[in-house]
């Protein structure tokens, strides 16, 4: 019985011993390891996963908040019914339509508005709503939100806390729930997250991040390094992603291009080259026809982005000569669009109904 006794002891003793390095372990984390409440990382953490209010700038005018899905705008006299953000494009092909700037975008009220911490509000009607943008910071005025950089989920967190020695490790999917991890944490547990982790840079490229000071160093250099897009222009990025074997394809695979709006110097052409047919050819040729005639002119595409040019050179025909800068590649409806331009007075628009 005593030998019983003295082996449960030892076990016993074995157990806590080992429980207790393993606490000891857990708290000798290295500091850099280690999120705690309030610390200049866990700020850059909350306002790299705060809300972005600025997607839906298109609708709502405002940085500090956006529209929860679903909800109906009337664009135009055209009602649609936004339910993701692929939405935001056919707002934007609705306005295209128009070539004033007599464009109106009316919400049907009551609609839901998530701030910047993800929490909601449901505004009733267009007072309340204005009050609300009235408060958020106005075009390209900086705010706390970092836009330059992303977190790749999932990211795996523990927990520990001190006063009844339990562990908990959480699994963290989104930046709201990050966001709000790093909002709910108590000063008297120990944070750590499972390194390394990765982030993602506005141009795609990828860190892996060992431990918070490398964090905090590569939030603290995204900063400010790419367009926020802050602004309520939704025009100025359609074409961040065009490029040249893009514009090659479309206007040379499709024939009988006709032009759908010229402008130079701020004066409207738009009627024109009604009748005329434009043929763009691989070898960079240009035919022009109408009625019995047919001229030839050259063109070529270069760049990439917001500053692809497409130089049109056409002897008889001079208003369509220019350096001009693809603004965007329209595939809203039946008709495709190749619209160029420079500056705000120099417009060429081509359209075309091919597939």
């Amino acid at each position: 019985m005593k030998l019983k006794t003295t082996l449960i002891f030892l076990i016993f003793t074995l157990i806590f011993s080992s429980c207790r390095k393993e606490e000891t372990q857990f708290i000798e984390t290295p500091e850099e390891e280690i999120l705690g409440a309030n610390s200049s990382i866990a700020t850059l953490i909350q306002r790299t996963t705060s809300n972005d209010g600025s997607l839906d700038n298109i609708v709502d005018r405002a940085n500090c908040f956006d529209i929860a899905f679903p909800y109906t705008v009337v664009v135009n006299s055209v009602e649609i019914i936004v339910t993701s953000q692929e939405d935001y494009a056919v707002i934007e092909c609705v306005l295209d339509e128009s070539d004033d700037d007599d464009n109106t975008i009316n919400i049907n009220f009551p609609i839901t508005i998530v701030l910047a911490d993800f929490s909601e509000i449901t505004i009733n009607n267009l007072s309340e709503f204005n009050s609300y943008t009235s408060g958020c910071n106005g075009e390209n005025i900086d705010d706390d939100d970092i836009e330059c950089i992303d977190f790749n989920y999932p990211i795996e967190a523990s927990i520990f806390n001190p006063s009844n020695e339990l562990l908990d490790t959480i699994i963290i999917d989104n930046d709201n729930e990050l966001y709000n991890f790093v909002e709910d944490i108590d000063e008297a547990n120990i944070v750590t997250m499972d390194f390394p982790i990765t982030v993602i840079l506005a141009d795609n490229s990828e860190i892996s991040i060992n431990n918070f000071v490398e964090l905090e160093t590569a939030i603290e250099n995204a900063t400010d390094s790419c367009d926020e897009d802050d602004d309520y222009d939704y025009n100025d990025d359609d074409c961040d992603n065009c490029t040249t074997l893009a514009v090659e394809e479309l206007l040379t695979s499709c024939s009988n291009w006709e032009v759908d709006k010229i402008e130079r110097n701020g004066i409207d052409y738009d009627d024109i080259y009604d009748g005329y047919t434009f043929n763009f050819f691989n070898n960079g040729a240009l035919s022009v026809s109408w009625n019995t005639t047919t001229v030839m002119g050259t063109w070529v595409a270069s760049g990439s982005g917001n500053n692809l040019e497409v130089l049109i050179d056409v002897p008889a025909l001079p208003l369509c000569n220019n350096n001009w800068i693809l603004h965007e590649l329209e595939n809203c409806s039946d008709e495709t669009k190749v619209d160029l331009r420079v500056g705000d007075d120099d417009r060429l628009r081509y359209e075309n109904d091919c597939d």
